[in-house]
Parts: structure tokens; C-alpha cells; sequence
């Protein structure tokens, strides 16, 4: 989706990297919304390290509601996060967090993107990765999961 496309309704979320603009989950991301003509993206948060702490002090008094994290943020951000799932707190890190009423909430998808297949421990971990996206895009905006349409989507 190009800056142009979004309107009042679009759906929106926000991602945290290094390189979030280009990086893979709003490659992934985006490209879940766009096959399945969901009018929703990913606004890209490019910081440093020198930046990330003050974003993740603020991150609760902001507008943003719901954020996913580049790899490099994902155990830095668990230390940030009020409440955490079950995973998250096994796993130390936290692939997305979700605002409420000036609460962080921290989760981890390992273990349910694993439950998509049948044989997990075949899959390497970008099909992990893609999963994760998938499980995401239907919690916040409803996707649907589709794990046959990951090659499709790795492949483009």
C-alpha cells in the first residue's frame, strides 16, 4: 500500500526495526493484506538503538495501539511490556505488543505458529515467520490463515 491509498478507514499498525521500512515483517505483512484485499498496513518506524528506549517509554502514551518488532527489538521490547503470554515469558522476547488503557501487553507466536502444521519441526524459520505474520493479520484485521498460500507469498 503506498502512502497515497490510505484513507480515514484504512487499518493501521505499527512496526519497529532497524530497517522496519524494508524489513521482512511489513514485507510479509503487507503482502498478506494485499492478497486477501484487506484495507489495513503496516507503518514502518525505522529507529537506532540511541532512539529505542525513549519509543518504548512513550510507546503507552502514544497513538499506536498495536506493534510488531524486527528481530532486533524483540527481546529488548519484553523488558517493556507490562503483562506477557505464556511463550513470551518462556522465550524472553516478544514478536508483537498490543496497548490497552496505558498497558503493554507482550506476546510470543512460537508455539502457536507451530500448531498450524503438522509436522513442525520440518519447517524452517521463515515459514515459521510467515505463519507468525498470518496469525497476526487474522487477530488484528481478521485474514484469513492460509499456511498452503506461504510458498506463494515467500516466492514473490
Amino acid at each position: 500500500m503506498q502512502p497515497h491509498e490510505i484513507k480515514p478507514d484504512t487499518g493501521l499498525c505499527t512496526i519497529l526495526g532497524y530497517n522496519a521500512q524494508t524489513g521482512y515483517v511489513r514485507k510479509y505483512f503487507n503482502k498478506i493484506m494485499k492478497q486477501q484485499h484487506i484495507n489495513a498496513t503496516a507503518i514502518a518506524l525505522n529507529i537506532t538503538d540511541e532512539h529505542y528506549d525513549y519509543t518504548m517509554e512513550n510507546v503507552a502514551q502514544s497513538k499506536v495501539d498495536r506493534m510488531m518488532f524486527e528481530r532486533e527489538f524483540q527481546e529488548k521490547s519484553y523488558h517493556y511490556c507490562d503483562t506477557l503470554d505464556e511463550v513470551a515469558q518462556r522465550e524472553k522476547r516478544v514478536d508483537f505488543i498490543e496497548i490497552a488503557n496505558g498497558e503493554i501487553r507482550g506476546y510470543c507466536l512460537d508455539d502457536e505458529a507451530k500448531t498450524l502444521f503438522d509436522k513442525p519441526e520440518f519447517l524452517d524459520k521463515q515459514i515459521l515467520f510467515v505463519a507468525k505474520m498470518m496469525i497476526i493479520a487474522n487477530r488484528w484485521y481478521g485474514a484469513k490463515i492460509e499456511v498452503d498460500d506461504i510458498p506463494l507469498l515467500i516466492g514473490e
